[in-house]
């Protein structure tokens, strides 16, 4: 049987996904993420240079699946926060991910800081050419259309952040239960804030 590098390397990355969102970086073992990928420590280094390389890599590629999964249409926030919301119920590693990041990195770089702001200054972009603060003059539009961005991801994400206080304030005892109440007001709330948004546009035309 002929050895099946892409397959190897697909492995690594799905373990090592497991073993940061878990542990993070400092509390990951190679050995551990070898094992369960059914890999040697070796090849860790020759796909990814290495553990603090492949957090990086990790990180990396689960913000651009969200990226790419869950655009942010201007002209439909609601069902796009809706999706955005449940792309991130579906897969809870990327706030773990996160969290572990900033603990870890605290007021310092991150790994693939460059790369990863370069990628949202596309998104960021995007929502420019879509039609965000179209109303503004640059630079202004584009720091309306960060913090429209921002603040979005924030009104998701913090649910995900700390689930014992969205059980615990809502008052259920089940999760679920609480994060289905939680979607519709983050959805009903930022159709509130873009009809906000377009009367105060509308009112100085």
């Amino acid at each position: 049987m002929s050895y099946d590098a892409e397959a190897t390397r697909r492995r690594i990355f799905d373990a090592a996904t497991d073993e940061f969102a878990a542990h993070g970086l400092a509390g990951a073992r190679v050995e551990r993420i070898a094992a369960t990928a059914k890999a040697n420590k070796q090849a860790i280094y020759l796909y990814f240079g290495g553990k603090e390389k492949l957090f990086g890599a990790v990180v990396r590629a689960k913000v651009d699946e969200v990226c790419h999964s869950s655009s942010i249409d201007p002209n439909a926030l609601g069902e796009s926060v809706g999706q955005l919301f449940d792309w991130y119920q579906e897969h809870p590693e990327l706030i773990r991910l996160l969290l572990w990041e900033a603990l870890e990195s605290g007021p310092g770089a991150v790994l693939g800081e460059d790369e990863r702001r370069a990628a949202y200054r596309d998104n960021v972009r995007e929502l420019v050419g879509a039609g965000v603060a179209a109303d503004l003059a640059e630079p202004a539009r584009t720091r309306a259309a960060q913090d429209w961005m921002f603040t979005l991801l924030g009104l998701v994400a913090w649910n995900f952040a700390v689930p014992q206080l969205c059980r615990l304030v809502l008052d259920e005892d089940d999760e679920r239960t609480a994060l289905a109440r939680r979607r519709s007001a983050v959805v009903d709330a930022v159709r509130a804030l873009a009809a906000r948004r377009q009367e105060e546009t509308s009112g100085q035309g």
